[in-house]
């Protein structure tokens, strides 16, 4: 995720909110929220704020160059596409230090206007969307903010999962949790509610192989209902285990063997299989061709 210093000719004694309005095409919004992360630099490289004038002939944006390591969008239209991404790979940097994610593939096929319409965990692979402009991003974020659409996840759950569950519980942050971005199941939670369909059981390594469906949108609600009915998902390195492995995970200090020991898998096996939504009239039904989750459950 390189972020670079690009260089722009000025007009000495203008706002620069708005000399990034007029020369830029920013709105107002834009434009301050680019002021307010500090990514607009003068010639000595003093950060700007909205309300400075111009001093210097030049001025500097820390702009968002993305790179590419060869993954590409399964399917594309003029105002959005699809990815497949494989486990491992954040959707969004952290910090400006992150050397790549998915934003970056994003940002190199379709340029500065495209962004991720959703997210999913790093360890989780499969399907995401993203808009090319700014039009579709508005439309296709509200899209998700109502739920008007179909998505569906599979995951190998822990233990012998029978018949078709619906997990109706409400979920909150886990204020009791040393871990900050861990979510617990509460009554006075936000409305949250999953239905489990058991597709396939191994008895030897007892282990069900679970399509989830997800009616609302929580953070981490598909791990935290199961986790919260006695079926956490293989290889989770956060729900269901002593938060001390947790910490050790998120601080990326848990070894590879003690991630293995502790979680029994090097991934959480939780898969974005299937979307399905409507964009100006048109329905669109999306299938990943990722099968590493099921060959993985296949061979145990």
């Amino acid at each position: 995720m390189p972020f670079v210093l690009k260089e722009y000719p000025a007009k000495i004694g203008e706002k620069i909110n708005v000399y990034l309005i007029k020369n830029h095409g920013l709105s107002p919004s834009n434009a301050q929220n680019l002021l307010d992360r500090g990514k607009v630099f003068d010639k000595e490289m003093k950060q700007l704020k909205k309300t400075d004038i111009i001093t210097t002939e030049d001025i500097f944006i820390s702009e968002f160059i993305g790179i590419t390591k060869g993954l590409k969008p399964i399917f594309s239209t003029d105002d959005f596409a699809i990815f497949d991404k494989p486990s491992g790979i954040m959707v969004h940097p952290v910090n400006k230090f992150t050397p790549y994610c998915l934003l970056d593939e994003v940002k190199y096929h379709f340029g500065s206007s495209a962004n991720i319409v959703h997210r999913i965990d790093a360890e989780t692979s499969g399907l995401v969307l993203i808009s090319k402009n700014k039009e579709a991003e508005i439309e296709l974020k509200t899209m998700f903010e109502k739920k008007l659409y179909t998505k569906k996840y599979l995951a190998i759950a822990n233990g012998i999962l029978q018949n078709q569950k619906t997990i109706n519980s409400p979920i909150k942050d886990d204020l009791a949790s040393t871990i900050r971005v861990k979510m617990t199941t509460a009554d006075d939670g936000k409305e949250s509610l999953t239905i489990i369909n058991p597709i396939k059981i191994n008895h030897t390594k007892n282990q069900t192989l679970v399509e989830a469906l997800p009616l609302t949108g929580r953070q981490h609600q598909i791990r935290v209902h199961l986790e919260s009915i006695g079926h956490k998902i293989l290889g989770d390195p956060i729900y269901g285990i002593d938060e001390i492995i947790a910490d050790k995970y998120l601080c990326k200090e848990l070894s590879p063997e003690d991630r293995l020991y502790h979680t029994s898998s090097h991934r959480l096996w939780l898969h974005a299989d299937y979307l399905e939504f409507s964009y100006k009239d048109i329905i669109y039904k999306f299938h990943s061709k990722n099968k590493e989750l099921l060959d993985f459950f296949n061979k145990n």
